[in-house]
């Protein structure tokens, strides 16, 4: 099976919505208003996406002011592609390209069941910092 990783500057909404509903990410509100997928692209520093005969089955995104520090979000291949080394692909074309924009911090967040993935790429856990998110 041949797939193609590659950065892209654009992405179709079908395939965007296809990839969040089957991770599990996509909310019933999102039903109503769709337009924050146009911006997921544009807006991230790097976006790599997974391509089996054109049509996109991973992606995965760096958010970063591609100076010092990168943070990789949303990593997701399709249930019925996973387990063929697409995932660890998006993140080395993700890693790469900011190695070559100099960034020297590169962070994610793992859920536990998946960190063991991230540390045979390279990750490292920080038992000395705690994530937090901002319950507004």
């Amino acid at each position: 099976m041949k797939i193609d990783i590659r950065v892209i500057t654009s992405a179709r909404e079908d395939e965007l919505i296809r990839l969040y509903k089957d991770a599990g990410w996509w909310k019933k509100e999102y039903d109503k208003d769709t337009t924050f997928l146009k911006a997921l692209v544009p807006n991230s520093a790097c976006f790599v996406g997974a391509f089996h005969k054109n049509s996109m089955v991973g992606m995965g995104r760096a958010l970063s002011d591609l100076s010092s520090d990168a943070y990789i979000q949303d990593v997701v291949v399709l249930k019925l592609f996973r387990g063929k080394g697409i995932g660890s692909k998006i993140i080395k074309k993700l890693v790469v390209f900011l190695q070559q924009h100099h960034v020297d911090w590169i962070g994610l967040i793992a859920k536990p069941n998946t960190s063991l993935f991230y540390v045979k790429l390279g990750f490292e856990t920080l038992n000395d910092h705690v994530p937090l998110k901002f319950k507004g």
